[in-house]
């Protein structure tokens, strides 16, 4: 590495450094372990939402493709086996501080929990744990703007969008002032319930992920405070709403409406938003530092425009780029 340093191959002396088993057994692990639970922790045991992200950047597959793929990772020799109902087959690697970097093994999530509507990481167990369980599924969008988009739906507040997907369960005179709804209300729920319906067939039950084709879940279908007139959700089909207006700079592409988890993921996967998140989270992984300097944001917009375009989503190439700049700009 110091050779290739003095030789101005930085990016080469990064990818070595990619070699050490510890970059993915304690570096990309707790990096990517907040991604996989609601309170965004660390002190959390390996899951199958974290061990297929880690799988996916070891192998330098498309990294937009945790997002969409039947794709979950298991670790080869350790019992007991995967099970669509625990985690303890990846909290016994972890324990056992088995080398994900060599005994990571790719396999589909149709094949291991039966789930025939799978949707990259969102639908792992752990995924299911953290973003089906109770509620109304809302959460599930939310955490994957967070996690991929850098943008809570507070950033995304319009109330210029129109209320006709606002669902039934949602306070049309809370407070008794009907003013809130309209000023404050509708700014997120105009939107994230136009989008939320992608996720009506699906649930969290016996400690794993339900999927029932056609059948909306009660707790999404359910009319709490029933506003007779409001959106009743009958089917799994979503609309971005806030693909215009103040909310198209997060770069939309290609369709804006659809079915399902799969057909919204790879619409949020293919923003220019998720490439700058992307560009931004390695940043202030390798550089430890967050991008506030205008040289900063500019680097981390150049290194999404690389990511996307020069190399198909190689979270690798991206991470060695970034180090190479942090080790120039030192």
């Amino acid at each position: 590495m110091t050779t290739l340093i003095e030789q101005d191959r930085r990016e080469d002396a990064a990818q070595i450094a990619m070699q050490n088993p510890l970059f993915i057994n304690v570096v990309l692990k707790n990096w990517v372990k907040p991604w996989s639970n609601r309170d965004q922790s660390s002190r959390v045991p390996l899951n199958d939402y974290v061990a297929t992200v880690l799988g996916v950047i070891r192998d330098d597959a498309p990294f937009d493709t945790v997002l969409y793929e039947d794709v979950v990772y298991v670790v080869n020799g350790v019992t007991p086996a995967y099970a669509p109902d625990s985690n303890v087959h990846y909290a016994n690697a972890e324990t056992n501080q088995v080398d994900l970097k060599v005994n990571l093994m790719r396999a589909t999530q149709s094949t291991m929990n039966g789930v025939m509507a799978p949707a990259g990481v969102v639908t792992t167990r752990a995924g299911a744990e953290a973003f089906f369980s109770a509620g109304t599924n809302r959460r599930v969008n939310r955490f994957t703007f967070m996690n991929y988009l850098c943008n809570d739906f507070e950033a995304l507040h319009d109330t210029t969008v129109p209320d006709t997907w606002v669902r039934r369960d949602v306070e049309r005179n809370p407070g008794g002032d009907s003013r809130t709804y309209k000023n404050k209300c509708v700014g997120c729920h105009a939107g994230q319930d136009a989008l939320g319906g992608a996720w009506a067939y699906y649930d969290f039950v016996g400690n794993r992920l339900v999927y029932t084709p056609g059948v909306v879940v009660e707790k999404v279908a359910r009319p709490i405070n029933a506003f007779s007139t409001a959106k009743m959700v009958t089917s799994d089909e979503w609309v971005n709403l806030w693909a215009t207006g103040q909310n198209a700079k997060l770069g939309w592409r290609g369709a804006t409406a659809g079915h399902g988890g799969k057909e919204i993921n790879e619409m949020l996967a293919g923003t220019r938003a998720f490439a700058e998140c992307m560009s931004q989270k390695v940043f202030k992984l390798v550089c430890m530092k967050d991008p506030v300097s205008s040289t900063d944001k500019a680097t981390v917009k150049a290194n999404a425009t690389y990511f996307e375009s020069g190399t198909e989503y190689s979270m690798k190439s991206l991470i060695a780029r970034t180090s190479a700049g942090c080790m120039e700009n030192e």
